[in-house]
């Protein structure tokens, strides 16, 4: 399902068992994307504009979509957000909010500051991995996502 090489995933989450759970539902989906794990805020934003030890990482080679939990240390996912926004390299890059939070002032948050999408994890394996297999499908396949300036 690799749509080109530069077709990535950058999964923002500090759970290991989330990361492996994640990564194990996009390989039974056939989802072999490259899958760049920052385990908080501030690595997912070193890793996007290629600072601290991403700075030799091409910062115009984005991913395709930027999966994000909120309940992160250092930075949180609401603040990454608003950080991926307000950056010209990064604004229009999809972000999907992946989280087990079933707050209602966090939804609000998360679209009020420009995610694309808000999904709640189901606790349920099987579920979930059907949730990330129609997620992968639309994300790194369907959507069109605007050229660069």
């Amino acid at each position: 399902m690799n749509k080109g090489d530069n077709r990535r995933i950058l999964l923002v989450e500090d759970n290991p068992d989330d990361v492996e759970l994640t990564k194990r539902a996009l390989k039974k989906n056939n989802i072999l994307n490259e899958v760049v794990v920052a385990g908080d805020g501030e690595e997912a934003l070193d890793y996007l504009f290629a600072k601290g030890k991403f700075k030799e990482r091409d910062v115009n080679v984005l991913p395709t979509v930027v999966l994000l939990d909120l309940k992160l240390p250092k930075v949180g996912g609401i603040e990454t957000l608003k950080e991926i926004r307000a950056n010209p390299i990064t604004k229009f890059l999809p972000v999907v909010i992946l989280t087990s939070s079933k707050e209602e002032r966090d939804l609000v948050d998360g679209y009020k500051n420009g995610a694309n999408s808000y999904i709640r994890k189901p606790v349920d394996f099987k579920q979930f991995t059907e949730a990330v297999g129609q997620l992968g499908m639309y994300w790194l396949l369907l959507n069109e996502i605007p050229p660069k300036d």
